[in-house]
């Protein structure tokens, strides 16, 4: 059996990255290489393989959730070439990446844009600019946008911070659903992965979490879907953070 896991680890590892991820494991021999072991087996052998959502969709949550947690600069690079080896283009990394300065911030949307560039330097790949400048306005489009995940969502904020700040509610719709979610060139079902894994990760925003579960499902995603992001976390932001996030999801799913 452990034969068996480290042999499809290592065959998912050449699918998802045949360079960098075994500079990684080349790297760790004279130091820790049962840690190596454990990456290839565990990571690729035993969670990368799993159905349920196809390699595109792993790596933006990959993306979303190392951008977010904003501590793994060596793994963030990586994931960004595994991404654009499984065939995410550079403008949907540009929109993932982009996404995270409403979770966790300009700080960790700007690093991560920055890791981004070098990337594709290296790779000489430019990114096509959105032309499109609305002039609509912005809270009105967010409030559309936000309704697609929850016709009720713009009632909800509005009573829960009228007696503090109602200002939170346009910062909330007008940018976070005006400026970003509207965005073109990275459809619905991917935004609400990259939101998903990235709130899973951060594991602090458990609401939020169990809003965009819902939301999810609510433009399309299936449960597997779901889970599956969430699953995946396991890797990168740890046990606690996915098992936190597997019982949001059971939350969601049994008030289905």
């Amino acid at each position: 059996m452990e034969e068996d896991r480290y042999t499809k680890g290592l065959r998912k590892l050449k699918e998802v990255d045949d360079e960098a991820g075994f500079a990684i494991i080349e790297n760790l021999k004279d130091i820790a290489p049962d840690l190596g072991k454990y990456i290839i087996e565990f990571a690729f052998g035993d969670i990368y393989p799993r159905k349920g959502t196809d390699l595109r969709q792993k790596e933006v949550a990959v993306v979303a959730a190392l951008t977010a947690m904003g501590n793994a600069t060596p793994q963030l690079k990586l994931h960004i070439k595994s991404a654009l080896n499984v065939g995410c283009s550079p403008e949907e990394l540009v929109e993932v990446i982009m996404q995270m300065a409403v979770y966790s911030g300009f700080p960790s949307a700007l690093n991560g844009m920055n890791i981004l560039k070098e990337v594709l330097n290296e790779k000489t790949l430019n990114v096509k600019q959105i032309e499109e400048i609305t002039k609509r306005d912005r809270f009105v489009k967010g409030a559309e946008w936000l309704s697609k995940l929850d016709k009720n969502q713009i009632t909800v904020l509005k009573e829960n911070f009228k007696d503090i700040s109602l200002d939170m509610v346009e910062f909330t719709v007008a940018f976070g659903y005006g400026d970003i979610f509207s965005r073109e060139n990275l459809d619905p079902q991917m935004r609400q992965i990259a939101t998903i894994a990235a709130l899973t990760a951060i594991g602090t925003a458990q609401p939020q979490l169990l809003f965009h579960i819902k939301a999810g499902l609510n433009i399309g995603l299936s449960k597997e879907e779901i889970k599956e992001t969430i699953i995946l976390m396991t890797v990168y932001a740890g046990f606690p953070a996915a098992l936190n996030g597997i019982t949001a999801a059971k939350e969601v799913f049994d008030e289905l």
